[in-house]
């Protein structure tokens, strides 16, 4: 029973840096730039890592008993020291942080969806993740009791993981839809709200009635989302261990995180087009093991496959991010070497012809003998773009099939000029 002064100076820690956040850093709402998000991310990394090495003292020498516990890794006959406990921490850490990458683009989408303003983002981050700490304590808390009183549950996690895994691999780009969110129904149906934001408020008084906010709405969205990432990422960390505090604490450092690297990330998280197959590879690694779980005590392998584990997850994410980048950049080239072309042909025309293509005519006045290569009129893009004609700066473009689907509809007022610089 030492140990629940760990647990509680744990929490009173976490609760500080939370009161610390919100009371003195973002007492007032406003937009977190791009520096800020990086001073706040690398900060709670750092912080990460602090506690890393204080885990590693605090199971070297058991502090309070932690550790010297008959915890489940003792019951299978697994000395828990500094060293072992430190390699568990972090290799849950970054599963932990892995996993939340991709719920960080579904927040983005719930975000865009409800169109929050940038400036209530934050709030409903925070309280998001105060939310999170709470009900992934309860769903650990569980975990670690159904697993000392049913050991077979960590077969069900195991099977669990690998099913997660390959419906995430199955449905890799699957479109999200938030107006399907229950939470959204249910909130419609027994709350009263209002129409439009008001400032960063959840509840509202209007003619005497109780109102609540679309901001609360997403509120409950991004909790039950939270709810579903937390039923994947919580019996995958078991897989590494099921030391309560080990999990714990692993878990809400890589959530205290989440915020500052949203606002980081948010705007490219869409490139890494292969993260998903990187944390499909890492949820099936992480529910094979948790199969094989028994043989591996068994056959002494505890400390050879934590140093896979760790290797497994930082080459899945290397390998998911550089695939990503590398497939963009070669889209990207594509999408230059098409657009050259067609300003080449749309020279030609203009050469020839005495004037640039009207928004009548369009891509049908560029014959392919003439002034299109074959491959532009065979092999088109399926979405088309606005062009408008070089050196006018006209606000009347007239559409051609798009040479790249990074040009959005409307987004260059001349196309020709951009290429040009």
């Amino acid at each position: 029973m030492e140990t629940i002064w760990l647990w509680i100076g744990f929490v009173a820690l976490i609760a500080f840096f939370l009161a610390l956040d919100l009371g003195v850093f973002n007492r007032k709402a406003h937009v977190p730039g791009l520096k800020e998000s990086l001073g706040w991310t690398f900060f709670w990394v750092a912080m990460s890592l602090l506690f890393n090495v204080v885990v590693y003292f605090m199971y070297e020498h058991h502090w309070l008993g932690i550790g010297a516990a008959p915890a489940a890794e003792a019951a299978a006959h697994v000395t828990i020291n500094g060293a072992t406990a430190a390699k568990m921490f972090f290799t849950g850490y970054l599963i932990e942080k892995s996993l939340s990458l991709d719920n960080i683009f579904v927040i983005g989408v719930i975000f865009t969806y409800f169109a929050v303003p940038r400036i209530y983002q934050h709030r409903v981050l925070f309280w998001g993740i105060f939310g999170a700490l709470v009900m992934r304590a309860a769903m650990i808390l569980l975990g670690v009791a159904l697993i000392q009183a049913f050991h077979w549950i960590l077969y069900l996690f195991g099977a669990i993981l690998l099913f997660t895994a390959f419906k995430m691999l199955r449905h890799n780009n699957e479109e999200i839809h938030p107006e399907n969110n229950a939470m959204v129904k249910l909130a419609r149906r027994f709350f009263r709200v209002t129409t439009e934001y008001h400032g960063e408020k959840f509840f509202v008084k209007l003619n005497g009635l109780r109102y609540v906010t679309p901001l609360f709405v997403v509120l409950l969205v991004v909790e039950s989302n939270d709810l579903v990432f937390a039923i994947d990422s919580i019996p995958a960390i078991f897989a590494i261990t099921q030391d309560p505090f080990l999990v714990f604490t692993s878990n809400v450092f890589a959530i205290l995180g989440l915020r500052s690297l949203y606002f980081v990330m948010a705007a490219m998280i869409a490139k890494f087009r292969y993260l998903q197959v990187s944390l499909s590879v890492i949820l099936g690694y992480v529910g094979v093991k948790l199969l094989c779980l028994d043989l591996i005590h068994l056959y002494h392998l505890n400390d050879i496959v934590t140093w896979l584990s760790l290797v497994v997850i930082v080459l899945a994410m290397i390998v998911g991010v550089a695939t990503s980048i590398a497939a963009n950049r070669r889209e990207h080239d594509e999408t230059i070497r098409r657009l050259k072309l067609l300003v080449e042909a749309i020279e030609r025309y203009k050469n020839e012809i005495g004037r640039y293509p009207t928004a009548e005519e369009g891509l049908k006045s560029l014959p392919a003998k003439n002034y299109v290569a074959e491959e532009l009129l065979q092999d088109p893009w399926k979405q088309p773009f606005e062009y408008a004609s070089p050196g006018t700066h006209s606000k009347e473009p007239f559409e051609i099939w798009s040479i790249g689907p990074d040009l959005k509809p409307g987004t260059e007022d001349d196309i020709y000029s951009w290429m040009m610089k």
